[in-house]
């Protein structure tokens, strides 16, 4: 007879899956050796089973943990230290110059912490990241007890960490060796920038690597007007239609953003399988423009949500994203129907999943699945009455309200305090690098 890590019982569930499209209602699930068991509505078999441990679900709400598909880690470090400015502004006055100066090994490693326990706190189970000195933040992840998929950013010039632009890719390529085995829970992939930071012949080296080792690659794309110019002006041809003429769209490729596309844009990422990773909030507050997210879901292309950096968010909440493409998307449309509660609930879990090439392993609680959840306490008096669980969640809910989080079977964190790690401990190192980074901008300020 088979033992149990967990039984948890009583509680109210939405599994995700086309098995149980609606809550069950005292439901149980059984959690063996990190994966599913079984979940459904009470069993007399799988309650008689050994365990070592029995969770009573009553009050709370148990649901497939939130899978964020962009978001830049160790940014956190810049949270709030540009705000109100465009995009270009923003990016090239203020958070290139911040990363040159102040991101190092260890910087970067407690930045990813912090990043690593907000999205806990929040529900966030899986997030993938783009960044530099990408080792530090696997170590880091790792020792949170979170999920990710990680992608070295690549650029055609000289980023933190990789002075000689020469070895930008190898770096890369180095990381994906050293981490593609490393850990269960982490996974790797490539990061190119942009269409406009990084070169043809840089993008197709890429994209052959990620090919040859069948890894996810990533790429802002269409992100702005400014980006559609600067392509248009260079190639002769749009960022989309670049990437395609070039042969980077693919079921391998995610596009991040995807604001300024054409009809036809559409169709081609439709056509080539290319996912796309929504970030709302990042994109009103940077002024980027507004995604067509229902007409890629009408050509099936997979949309996940996303959060971007926290320099640019400013926060890594996973349900104020659920809560903001809602109801962008209403006013963009004039039309209250539009992206419903449930359909957005299922970008930020199953969809995000299948973005990141994940969908067999996450984003509902399926048997043999992993044991990816999270437990929301439905004793609030924002959360009560509770007459559509989904509307709820999307329109009502916030980070605030998860009490355990559970990753591969394993609780990261129970009654709202991190098992893993230290939350002072890092708040004091961040709180630490922050005072060096406030001087020193200070000091530019002044001079």
């Amino acid at each position: 007879m088979p033992m149990l890590d967990y039984l948890i019982k009583d509680g109210l569930i939405i599994t995700g899956s086309s098995d149980f499209p609606d809550p069950i209602h005292r439901g149980m699930i059984g959690i063996r050796e990190g994966a599913i068991h079984y979940v459904g509505p009470y069993d007399p078999v799988t309650a008689g089973l050994p365990v070592k441990e029995i969770i009573d679900a009553k009050g709370f709400l148990i649901l497939p943990g939130l899978v964020n598909t962009h978001s830049h880690a160790p940014m956190t470090l810049f949270r709030g230290l540009a705000d109100d400015l465009p995009l270009k502004i923003w990016l090239e006055k203020y958070i290139v110059p911040a990363e040159a100066h102040f991101l190092d090994r260890e910087s970067v490693y407690w930045g990813t912490l912090l990043a690593c326990a907000e999205m806990i706190l929040s529900g966030t189970t899986t997030f993938a990241d783009g960044y530099f000195f990408m080792d530090r933040v696997a170590q880091a992840v790792k020792r949170s007890g979170m999920r990710a998929l990680l992608c070295p950013g690549i650029l055609d010039f000289p980023v933190p960490g990789i002075p000689d632009l020469s070895q930008n890719i190898l770096s890369a390529v180095r990381f994906v060796e050293d981490w593609q085995n490393a850990s269960p829970r982490i996974q790797t992939g490539l990061f190119c920038h942009s269409a406009y930071t990084c070169s043809p012949e840089t993008l197709k080296k890429v994209k052959a690597i990620s090919r040859r080792k069948n890894l996810p690659f990533f790429i802002h794309l269409a992100e702005t007007r400014e980006e559609v110019s600067a392509v248009l002006a260079r190639y002769g041809t749009t960022p989309v239609r670049h990437l395609h003429q070039l042969d980077l769209l693919d079921d391998r490729t995610v596009a991040v953003h995807a604001i300024h596309l054409d009809p036809s844009e559409i169709d081609l990422l439709s056509e080539t399988g290319t996912a796309v990773a929504h970030c709302p909030e990042s994109n009103m507050k940077l002024a980027s423009g507004i995604a067509p997210v229902l007409e890629m879901q009408a050509k099936g292309i997979r949309v996940g949500l996303g959060t971007d950096g926290s320099a640019s968010n400013n926060d890594l909440d996973l349900f104020g994203e659920m809560a903001a493409a809602a109801r962008l998307e209403k006013v963009h449309h004039l039309n209250p129907t539009v992206l419903d509660a449930r359909t957005v609930f299922r970008m930020a879990t199953l969809d995000g999943a299948g973005v990141l090439g994940l969908g067999e392993k996450i984003g509902s609680l399926e048997k043999g699945k992993e044991a990816d959840l999270i437990l929301i306490d439905l004793a609030k008096p924002h959360l009560t009455p509770l007459y559509n669980v989904f509307s709820n969640l999307v329109y009502s809910a916030s980070g605030a309200d998860v009490h355990t989080v559970m990753v591969g079977g394993r609780i990261v964190m129970r009654n709202r305090s991190i098992v893993a790690f230290d939350l002072e401990e890092v708040l004091d190192q961040v709180k630490r690098i922050s005072r060096k980074i406030n001087r020193s901008s200070h000091g530019a300020r002044s001079g």
